[in-house]
C-alpha cells in the first residue's frame, strides 16, 4: 500500500549538501535509527514530507530540495552585532556556535561570523538556510494508516 497523508511512517535517510557533505543521517554507530513521523503534518521540511507520499515499504528515493523548500534563504535581519561585553569571557572563534537567551527565556542558536574589538557579528539563521539539500530516503515501515 502506498503512503498517503496522515500515515505514520518510519524512514531511513541520509542528507547531503550539493558538495557531498553529509549533514544528517538516521544511521549512527553503524545502526539504523529510523525517523518516525506523520506524513503531511508539517513536522518535517516540505520537500521531504511530500517525497514520501506514494512510496511503498522498501522503496528508495533520491530527492533534491531547493533552499526555498528547505530552510529558506538567509534573512539579513538575523545577522546581529552584539557588544563583546554581553558575551562569555571565553575565547571566541569564527564559526563557533553560541546559544543566546531571549527575554522570554527561549534559547536560540547562533554562529559567530566576525569578531571585532567591541562587537561580535552573530548569524541566527538556521545553519542550512540558503542551501539546497539532497536526501536518500528508504521507507522502512508504515506504522499506521
Amino acid at each position: 500500500m502506498p503512503v498517503k497523508k496522515g500515515d505514520k511512517v518510519k524512514v531511513d535517510y541520509t542528507g547531503t549538501l550539493d558538495d557531498g557533505t553529509v549533514f544528517d543521517s538516521s544511521t549512527h554507530d553503524g545502526h539504523s535509527h529510523p525517523l518516525e513521523f506523520e506524513v503531511g503534518s508539517g513536522q518535517l521540511i516540505k520537500g521531504f514530507d511530500e517525497a514520501v507520499v506514494g512510496m511503498e515499504v522498501d522503496d528508495e528515493k533520491d530527492i533534491h530540495i531547493e533552499a526555498k523548500d528547505a530552510y529558506g534563504d538567509p534573512n539579513p535581519q538575523l545577522m546581529q552585532k552584539v557588544p563583546r561585553e554581553h558575551l562569555p569571557k571565553e575565547e571566541l572563534k569564527e564559526g563557533m556556535m553560541l546559544a543566546m537567551s531571549l527575554p522570554n527565556g527561549q534559547q536560540i542558536p547562533g554562529t559567530i561570523k566576525e569578531i571585532g574589538e567591541k562587537e561580535v557579528t552573530i548569524d541566527f539563521n538556521h545553519p542550512l538556510a540558503g542551501k539546497a539539500l539532497n536526501f536518500k530516503i528508504k521507507l522502512v515501515e508504515i506504522v499506521s494508516g
